[in-house]
């Protein structure tokens, strides 16, 4: 059992990477025979990974027809971001109030704050075809200003409440950072949101939390106007990455 239990884990953490990352399309098919050959693992664990998945919202899954990746739309993006715009905000500002009376609160954003900046430094002085292959690093210091917020976030419903939606909007970072561009207004966007909070600034963390909300919504918009991402095709995982 806990072989198979490990299995399924490792089958769910590969099929969630690929569909965050995009290498998994909206739409696309996921067979449990052919992924099973892919992944080397059984029909169990690649249907329980796909279950998982299905109640993250990951998956769109109907008993007895093939699972497909979750669709993204126009209006379940809208949707999501409402919502993110009634919660977000107020963990930065929780944050940064916390931070005002503890300054051991500070310490990882501060730590963040200066990642950024070398990160800056360095993405600006590559050519264009360099900025592209070094968007990760920008998208694990965003992950982690995320991450942090909700670990220091004084209130445990809200904390808990923008955990669960981490796999819908880590998906969608790939799609609103469509290029240099881009990418460097958001970090201009983080950087006012970490010396916001750095500076014990709840109101000035709030409003620049929901501006890149915002920002961020109306690049998605534009991604998704842009392209199709609902069509199914067929799943092919490389599995010798």
């Amino acid at each position: 059992m806990a072989r198979a239990t490990g299995k399924s884990e490792a089958v769910y953490e590969r099929l969630k990477g690929d569909i965050e990352s995009l290498r998994l399309r909206p739409g696309a098919k996921l067979s449990e025979v052919q992924l099973g050959e892919e992944l080397g693992a059984s029909r169990t664990p690649v249907r329980e990974a796909i279950r998982r998945l299905a109640r993250e919202g990951l998956v769109d899954f109907v008993p007895g027809e093939v699972a497909r990746v979750a669709a993204i739309s126009l209006g379940g993006v809208r949707a999501l971001f409402e919502f993110r715009m009634l919660l977000e905000p107020r963990a930065a500002a929780s944050v940064a109030t916390a931070g005002s009376a503890d300054e051991r609160v500070l310490a990882p954003f501060r730590e963040l704050l200066e990642r950024l900046e070398v990160f800056d430094e360095s993405f600006r002085a590559l050519d264009s075809a360099a900025q592209a292959g070094s968007y990760q690093e920008f998208y694990d210091i965003t992950e982690a200003f995320d991450q942090a917020v909700i670990a220091a976030c004084r209130n445990p419903y809200l904390a808990r409440t923008i955990r669960d939606l981490r796999s819908q909007t880590v998906r969608l970072r790939h799609l609103s950072h469509s290029g240099p561009r881009r990418m460097l207004t958001s970090l201009e966007e983080h950087r006012a949101m970490l010396k916001a909070v750095t500076h014990g600034d709840a109101q000035a963390a709030e409003a620049a939390c929901r501006h890149h909300l915002a920002q961020t919504l109306q690049a998605l918009i534009d991604s998704l106007t842009s392209q199709d991402l609902t069509l199914g095709t067929d799943v092919s995982l490389d599995v010798a990455g």
